[in-house]
């Protein structure tokens, strides 16, 4: 696995950002805009997996990094969730739901393979100073 020097670069974090985008176009239309409750939560949710796997790879500690990744996956989960609800409310169609719970699950998919990776390299620890990433081995 090549070694990423900014997040931006991780391919997990450009899927969610693609899924971030389009959730922002479906729920801006008709009457999924007026859903302020679900509108918002499924944007928070979406917002939050792009967040948690900038903020993890952001952090001092693979130990950490692994932490946001849990929860930028368990962000997923609930995207899924709600698209089903979406669904059910008219909201999106039957196609676009499964263009966007793909999306969500291989975003979710990608995530569980990088947790599970990130755990056979238990004993590395990333240090930073001054926007440089050492990777250091015990």
């Amino acid at each position: 696995m090549a070694t990423a020097k900014r997040f931006e670069e991780l391919e997990v974090w450009q899927r969610a950002k693609e899924l971030t985008n389009l959730i922002y176009k479906y729920s801006s239309e008709g009457t999924f805009a007026r859903d302020f409750g679900l509108r918002d939560q499924m944007r928070r949710a979406a917002v939050s997996i792009m967040s948690n796997i900038a903020e993890g790879f952001e952090s001092s500690t693979q130990s950490i990094f692994i932490q946001y990744l849990g929860r930028a996956k368990g962000s997923a989960g609930e995207v899924r969730a709600q698209l089903y609800i979406a669904k059910d409310q008219g909201y999106i169609s039957d196609e676009d739901l499964n263009s966007l719970f793909s999306i969500a699950e291989i975003c979710s998919k990608q995530l569980a393979r990088f947790i599970q990776y990130l755990e056979t390299q238990p004993n590395s620890r990333r240090v930073k100073e001054d926007g440089v990433t050492y990777d250091v081995q015990p």
